[in-house]
């Protein structure tokens, strides 16, 4: 088995180069998809959801992204059906972003795999990380909201408006803040 591709390094969490061949052509692809998309008209359903089927790793039914949305690479996200993005969405897909059915996202959530090193010799080298983000079914995440690398959100959860989830959050709570953290149980 030979030496890992920077994609294999940036998907396994290791540190990769973003500037990599590979990976410039498939976010220089994702730019081309994600331009054609944001040039979309709400008049244009069945346009923005091809747009997805291509840009995506996997797109179910029923998914409503409202322009202008924005990520690297689009084939490491994965959306359950019922999605609804509001305006000004982003998705930092380094890693692999899966998101679950009956999602709303309020405008302008960030949705970050993608991180730095804190050393500042190896963040110099031009090295990066990703970590996998999961986003359980049921989930409502208010607007502003920052979801960063490596956290889980469990289902029927609320995160609420301007928070910055830097941990797990279980399913079943109505969370909020910064940091984020469990406000109440629901029932």
């Amino acid at each position: 088995m030979g030496e890992k591709t920077e994609r294999q390094k940036m998907l396994a969490g290791e540190l990769y180069l973003a500037a990599d061949p590979e990976l410039a052509a498939e976010n220089k692809r994702a730019c081309r998809l994600l331009r054609m998309y944001n040039a979309t008209t709400e008049e244009e359903p069945e346009k923005r959801s091809q747009i997805l089927q291509e840009l995506f790793g996997q797109v179910a039914p029923q998914v409503q992204i409202v322009p202008p949305f924005h990520c690297d690479y689009g084939s490491n996200i994965y959306v359950g059906s019922n999605l609804y993005m509001n305006y000004g969405c982003v998705i930092l897909d380094c890693n692999t972003v899966h998101i679950g059915e009956n999602v709303l996202c309020a405008p302008y959530v960030q949705i970050y795999t993608a991180y730095h090193p804190t050393e500042p010799e190896v963040r110099l080298s031009g090295r990066e990380l990703a970590a996998p983000i999961n986003i359980g079914n049921n989930v409502w995440i208010g607007g502003g909201a920052i979801i960063c690398p490596g956290v889980t959100i469990g289902d029927n959860t609320t995160i609420g408006a301007g928070s910055v989830v830097v941990k797990d959050i279980p399913a079943n709570v109505v969370a909020a803040g910064n940091p984020c953290r469990i406000i109440r149980h629901l029932p």
